[in-house]
């Protein structure tokens, strides 16, 4: 398929030709959602610790004899039923990662450009080159494209000035190729990619 191509500047820069086996596919929630919770997973720190009572600096003496008392039979003091006990199967650091397979996460990532693409929030753009390191030029640009919540992706390097410039304006994230992702696609708005981005990509899943 056919999509328009503009210029930073609001300007029409003709047209690209898009695969349909990367941005004509019919959306799958499903595969979008099982990339989502593999990235997310593995995002996570696990870095959440409490203390088992092995863990617990108190006497490990038994408190109290055993018989005769009327109470019941306890040993350490250290049991998680006593205030400051150990925590009885509390979280300890670990990996929340698990295994996605390759072929799922790269058809993840086309069912995310193809759902974009059908909700009319993909824009192609020329060239990803700012004159000079300006966010208020830039921002000015982006509002005229009406970009308020964006991710922009280019080629495998990225311009200076616009990387600079773009890096202040809120809720607009700027990406090389390389780093496009499902998760990113989907938490912002309009996904704007250039004419290298769009070659790398079809590049990629040739």
């Amino acid at each position: 398929m056919d999509l328009k191509v503009t210029t930073l500047e609001g300007k029409d820069a003709g047209k690209v030709s898009l695969s349909d086996a990367i941005f004509g596919l019919e959306p799958r929630e499903d595969i979008i959602a099982r990339v989502v919770r593999w990235q997310l997973a593995k995002k996570q720190q696990g870095t959440h610790k409490s203390k088992g009572r092995s863990e617990i600096a108190r006497t490990g003496s038994k408190m109290y004899k055993q018989k005769g008392t009327g109470r019941a039979r306890h040993h350490s003091a250290r049991a998680p039923q006593f205030r400051g006990g150990g925590k009885a199967h509390g979280p300890v650091v670990r990996s929340h990662a698990h295994d996605l397979p390759k072929q799922v996460r790269a058809l993840g990532l086309r069912h995310a450009l193809s759902a974009k693409l059908k909700a009319d929030e993909v824009i192609i753009v020329d060239d990803l080159v700012a004159a000079e390191a300006k966010t208020k030029a830039l921002a000015g640009a982006f509002a005229s494209l009406g970009l308020t919540n964006a991710l922009i992706i280019g080629g495998a390097e990225l311009d200076g000035n616009f990387k600079l410039a773009a890096r202040n304006i809120p809720n607009v994230d700027v990406l090389p190729v390389q780093g496009i992702n499902v998760y990113d696609i989907l938490r912002r708005g309009k996904l704007v990619l250039s004419k290298a981005a769009v070659e790398a990509l079809e590049e990629r899943f040739k």
